[in-house]
């Protein structure tokens, strides 16, 4: 059996996992799901000042406080910079890193800096007390984030527990040592079809170009942004097959 810490995307807290988290743990996997500082029942920690640093340390933190070993470290959407971030710091306790519809940044860039230039001067606008706040479906959709999936329920839900992303998370640039890059690597890819994601790696896209070394394995689940919700049982199902049947070890 596996150890999966699950780190969610922008706006959400742990509470995301619940519908990946239970067939995980049904089927005798151990399954850590983080809510990162300032969001969700922590939205009142940290303060204004909360940034990339601070998640990073949610994480090796709880690595540590838990004794976690050989984990499979997962990382959602805006999650990856963190999850990246933690690797680095602790590679000794990971087993590998799965990025859900989302990539590594690479060192010394923030999350932000990714974006086309109008779509960060619009969320650097939308600031409010330091946080960017959840955008409607409607924005979603016209900036080309797929909702697929999502019923209307759903996205009420979403909408009604999400909190103001810090804008440290995708501000603050991401600093790595290397200690995590040889490491082994997944793409479950969501919103783009592999094909695509292949042509992006081969043109050297910033978000996509890292993907095509030796330690990486690709995976297809083909959903909106948010599998989390729209296919929990194939998330769960797909990561179980990444985590494969390693036992747990510790080093001597």
């Amino acid at each position: 059996m596996s150890t999966f810490v699950l780190v969610p995307g922008f706006w959400l807290g742990a509470w995301a996992w619940d519908d990946v988290a239970r067939p995980l743990r049904e089927a005798g996997h151990t399954v850590h799901a983080v809510t990162p500082t300032g969001l969700a029942e922590r939205a009142g920690e940290g303060g204004p000042g909360v940034g990339l640093e601070d998640h990073i340390a949610d994480i090796t933190a709880l690595l540590t406080r838990e004794d976690l070993w050989e984990v499979v470290l997962v990382a959602h959407s805006g999650g990856s910079t963190p999850v990246t971030g933690a690797a680095d710091r602790m590679p000794e306790r990971i087993a590998r890193v799965v990025y859900l519809d989302s990539g590594p940044v690479p060192d010394g860039a923030a999350l932000g800096d990714l974006w086309e230039a109008d779509h960060r001067a619009r969320v650097l606008a939308s600031l409010v007390d330091g946080r960017h706040p959840m955008p409607t479906w409607e924005e979603f959709a016209a900036s080309g984030t797929s909702a697929d999936g999502l019923d209307d329920a759903t996205r009420a839900t979403v909408r009604e527990r999400a909190t103001g992303q810090p804008a440290g998370t995708f501000t603050e640039p991401l600093r790595l040592t290397g200690g995590g890059a040889a490491l082994p690597k997944a793409l479950i890819s969501c919103s783009f079809p592999l094909e695509q994601v292949r042509a992006m790696i081969a043109s050297g896209h910033p978000y996509f170009a890292q993907l095509g070394g030796p330690e990486w394995e690709l995976r297809e689940l083909p959903t909106g942004h948010w599998p989390m919700f729209s296919r929990p049982a194939e998330t769960a199902a797909v990561l179980a097959e990444l985590a494969g049947p390693a036992e747990p070890a510790r080093p001597s």
